[in-house]
């Protein structure tokens, strides 16, 4: 009949404690059961001394480990099962519910393994799959690896997945906002990519915490927002405004040293930017998409033109109607030619500070020093971007055209992230109105029927 028995082997202060199974008079295996105690604690029946609270505990979690070994032996020895070594240690893990880490269980290591297979990775989307992580997806992953990283530095020790509890989670929210002052939204996009780890290494058969699943992560409130668009009155001024001449623009780049520090200014470029924004801010779409537009994209069914473009973020097909009249003769006559993004933005500032768009306003700007974020108020021209064309598109024809067409066009999978963009909440009032103004025109051409009674 098999035989369970604890000992210990060292006489050292922690000393481990070991179980033995003998199965019969030639074969027992020995394992270490995880616990330890101090040998003066220890009594001749080879469990702890009933002397104290926590003696009383290890000998009922060692008496519940050798009914466990007991039970499992049986059954695995009438199937035939190998009892060795490994066995026992699994019957040790298993009874205690306890988790081996391994280098596939660290955080670290998976997130490197979603950049690896990057090219393979199946995503959803609104019409199925499609493989492979766009550009900016695999950026974000890495950047989460460096943040990951510097955080292990930190706290010195590697992160495993069945550490990721509550009190992890809050701890790191916290070295996100305190100790490293990153924004609201970047340090919530963080925690949502947690838990998209998290969630995906459970799918890979890696043993996460339940938790990990519920993580909630968080954005910046509509009180918190400063959005800037341009208006159509602003883009009015831009388009209006005379170029200055190459000599104007020479002594202008002397007064304003950081504002074109990294820009040739000629008229020449400055004309092209001002095209880029004109057109952007027509079609709505982000500023990487802008920037690689071509006569290729471009469409005249000898009506009307069209705008082909494939979202790189999203890979969704979107086509543009271009209606406006000065986009026409852009693109007609004067299609810009592609400007390195950052240089385009140092471009933009410039365009608007030169058109007139100097009001004063409440928003971020980036602090070179901190690299961080501040609010603040600065000159409008100094907060806007190439990002900011599409919200001005989609803030300057909300309520003006149906927001499913303007969701359409912006690439927004529905419309409470569309509001939520433009700073909107829904108008029910604004809803009601438009379905009554269609209605009116789908039955303005009705003749009225006369009732005989």
């Amino acid at each position: 009949m098999a035989k369970v028995k604890f000992l210990l082997q060292s006489k050292s202060e922690n000393s481990q404690i070991y179980i033995r199974v003998s199965i019969s008079q030639y074969v027992s295996i020995k394992k270490k059961t995880g616990f330890s105690i101090n040998p003066k604690d220890w009594s001749e029946s080879n469990l702890p001394k009933q002397t104290k609270p926590e003696n009383k505990t290890l000998s009922n979690n060692l008496k519940k480990l050798e009914t466990f070994v007991l039970e499992n032996l049986n059954k695995d020895l009438a199937n035939s099962v190998l009892i060795d070594a490994y066995w026992l240690e699994t019957q040790i893990n298993n009874c205690f519910k306890r988790v081996i880490k391994t280098d596939t269980g660290i955080l670290i290591n998976h997130v490197q393994y979603i950049i690896d297979n990057a090219n393979t990775r199946k995503v959803r989307t609104g019409g199925g799959y499609k493989i492979g992580l766009s550009a900016s997806t695999i950026k974000n992953y890495n950047l989460f690896k460096n943040i990951i990283t510097e955080y292990q530095t930190t706290i010195k020790k590697q992160i495993q997945f069945i550490e990721i509890t509550k009190p992890f989670v809050d701890k790191f929210t916290n070295w996100l906002v305190n100790t490293k002052n990153y924004s609201t939204n970047y340090s919530g996009k963080q925690l949502e990519i947690l838990k998209t780890i998290c969630i995906d290494a459970e799918k890979n058969e890696i043993v996460i915490t339940p938790y990990s699943k519920t993580i909630q992560h968080f954005r910046e409130t509509e009180n918190d927002r400063y959005i800037q668009t341009l208006s159509f009155e602003e883009l009015e001024q831009i388009r209006n405004f005379v170029i200055p001449n190459d000599e104007v623009l020479k002594q202008f780049k002397k007064d304003n040293p950081e504002l074109t520090k990294n820009i040739s200014l000629t008229a020449k470029t400055i004309d092209n930017a001002r095209n880029w924004i004109l057109l952007g801010c027509e079609i709505g779409q982000r500023g990487g998409d802008l920037l690689n537009i071509t006569n290729e994209n471009i469409r005249y069914n000898g009506k009307s033109y069209y705008l082909d473009i494939i979202q790189q973020k999203t890979n969704k097909s979107v086509t543009i109607g271009i209606i406006a009249t000065h986009v026409i003769e852009i693109i007609e006559n004067n299609l810009p030619t592609k400007i390195p993004h950052q240089k385009f933005n140092d471009f933009i500032k410039v365009v608007c500070k030169l058109a007139g768009i100097v009001e004063v306003v409440k928003g971020t700007k980036l602090n070179i020093q901190t690299n961080r974020k501040e609010i603040g108020f600065y000159p409008k021209y100094d907060l806007i971007a190439s990002h900011c064309f599409r919200r001005s598109f989609a803030t300057n024809y909300y309520k003006k055209i149906p927001t499913p067409i303007l969701i359409n066009i912006t690439g927004h999978s529905k419309e409470s992230l569309f509001l939520t963009y433009i700073n909107k909440r829904e108008d029910k009032d604004a809803n009601a109105d438009l379905f009554m103004k269609f209605y009116e025109q789908i039955n303005k051409d009705k003749q009225p029927q006369l009732k005989v009674i």
